[in-house]
């Protein structure tokens, strides 16, 4: 599941016009700290991955479920114009259930850890 996050990430942060450089200063990462985690260098964590999704403005579930080929609609004419995606509700009830694991394995890795250190 997660191999296509890094790039998905790069994709949406492209798509948004920002630079590696503006989300390693949010993230307080150096540019090529932050290039690794979008190369799979270094592995993303889901609390990155929420740290990095406040940062581009889209929620994580957006970017497990982001699909370069979906639609979207770019209006350069206006500056009050944005960026629309259309999303498929199946996709997204399918990244809803992702997501939902993700947490119940974090959930599950805490208890373990915090068996080892006796809490």
């Amino acid at each position: 599941m997660m191999e296509h996050v890094e790039k998905n990430i790069r994709n949406i942060r492209e798509l948004k016009d920002i630079t590696q450089e503006h989300v390693a200063k949010q993230l307080g990462l150096s540019t090529r700290a932050y290039s690794r985690i979008e190369t799979g260098e270094t592995q993303l964590t889901i609390n990155r991955l929420s740290e990095i999704s406040r940062v581009l403005g889209v929620q994580p579930q957006e970017i497990l479920g982001f699909d370069k080929n979906l639609i979207f609609n770019n209006n350069p004419v206006s500056q009050k114009g944005g960026q629309y995606v259309a999303y498929n509700n199946t996709e997204i009830e399918q990244v809803k259930q992702l997501y939902e694991k993700l947490l119940e394995e974090k959930e599950r890795v805490i208890t373990l850890l915090q068996a080892q250190i006796g809490k």
